[in-house]
């Protein structure tokens, strides 16, 4: 993904409708997607608040919706009870469930072509069981029967302009060039997205059909902290294995070789990123003349009684330190394809996945999805892109050192 700061700003022809403008996210998005040119109606309960803030928009009653917003294009909801709150489910339910939904049948009656459900990431996380990710989640699931209009929910990590709010207000404190380093050092931790961004994303994909349901964040792609940091560990982790386990790939190496005809190291070209072809090393777990297929495609009997064990372990992926190296791959990604894999290679090229370099585990395979599902692959390996961070990293990494994601199935 671009960065937000170097997207050039291009004029668009728009009529969007913003609820929620008084909050720190929408006085952050109003100027963006202003700046970009959208005629912009503001909707709002106390309108003299809209006024005093945006005193040259029109702003108008949620009553009065239904006949002034005749003509617009799409609706972006902001309007929300956030989680800083100290309310009961109750409360929550209200504000983020039952005043949504009226706002939909609104927006319906004004005949928008488009509304835009503003939800964070907490919706997607089943661990977090706050009020407000609860009623999130209950709102996403009553939005799914919607009829007469289509709804798109975007999930957003913590939102910054041209100053930050929440946990990340404290950078607010520090002179601007320091601030804006300070939090490229933040954002390589934990995912961000700017109101930039997002004003970018609303009207870039209002000239498409490609609408769906995602994550939109800054990425890490052109955050320079990042790069170097997930490289840096890359390395390390390479050299640890090379330096202090050298002996464990000699003595499977040799136990390969004693227990099956063969090598002990396995080469097979796979996709990486920008969808250049690279030789992925791996010890070899499958009998000689084994066909070159997707995992899912293989039968079980062909996998050798080592190679069970070394598949379950993940000891087979070690030769890949020389793939990080190379760097042709990292620690944490999309698992690569083989070339043949067309129908993973189409979905992930829809999605965006060859923008980074693949990886030996990653969000999808920890979640059990592999290559046997290139759809729901695709989806996973975009959303790891939009949420990836170092904190996001670390705890896929200990997750598959802990025996999560076994890797592509068997066949049968």
């Amino acid at each position: 993904m671009r960065n937000s700061d170097n997207m050039a700003i291009q004029r668009v022809n728009m009529k969007i409708v913003v609820t929620g403008a008084t909050g720190f996210v929408g006085q952050s998005l109003v100027p963006a997607l202003r700046e970009r040119g959208a005629d912009l109606l503001l909707v709002g309960r106390d309108r003299d608040a809209l006024a005093k803030i945006y005193p040259d928009i029109p702003s108008i009653a949620y009553a009065d919706l239904a006949t002034v917003g005749r003509g617009y294009d799409l609706i972006v909801h902001l309007a929300v009870l956030n989680n800083d709150v100290a309310e009961d489910s109750a409360h929550f339910d209200a504000v983020n469930v039952d005043f949504l939904l009226q706002t939909v049948d609104l927006a319906k009656r004004a005949e928008i072509g488009r509304f835009i459900n503003i939800s964070s990431m907490h919706a997607l996380t089943p661990t977090i069981n706050t009020a407000y990710a609860n009623s999130k989640r209950t709102a996403l699931a009553r939005l799914a029967g919607t009829e007469g209009i289509a709804v798109t929910t975007l999930f957003l990590p913590p939102v910054h302009g041209k100053s930050w709010a929440g946990k990340l207000s404290f950078l607010n404190r520090f002179p601007g060039p320091l601030a804006k380093g300070l939090f490229k050092a933040v954002a390589a931790v934990r995912p961000t997205v700017s109101a930039a961004r997002l004003a970018h994303y609303l009207t870039d994909k209002a000239s498409t059909a490609a609408w769906r349901d995602e994550i939109v964040s800054d990425g890490q792609i052109a955050n320079p902290i990042f790069r170097l940091s997930k490289r840096a560990i890359d390395i390390a982790f390479a050299l640890a294995v090379l330096v202090f386990g050298w002996w464990v790939l000699v003595l499977v190496w040799a136990a390969i070789k004693l227990q099956s005809p063969g090598p002990g190291i396995f080469t097979q070209e796979r996709v990486g990123r920008g969808e250049k072809t690279f030789t992925c090393y791996k010890f070899r777990t499958m009998q000689i003349g084994t066909a070159q297929a997707g995992t899912h495609e293989v039968s079980a009997s062909s996998v050798t009684p080592l190679g069970t064990f070394l598949r379950r372990t993940k000891i087979d992926e070690l030769p890949q330190i020389w793939n990080i190296f190379r760097n042709e791959i990292s620690l944490i990604g999309p698992r690569p394809s083989l070339p043949s894999q067309t129908l993973v290679v189409d979905a992930r090229r829809r999605y965006g996945v060859f923008a980074i370099k693949p990886g030996i585990s990653g969000l999808a395979q920890v979640n059990g999805i592999d290559m046997s599902m290139p759809e729901e692959l695709a989806k996973w390996d975009a959303r790891y892109i939009a949420t990836q961070s170092l904190a996001l990293d670390l705890r896929l990494v200990v997750e598959t050192a802990s025996g999560r994601g076994n890797g592509d199935r068997i066949g049968a």
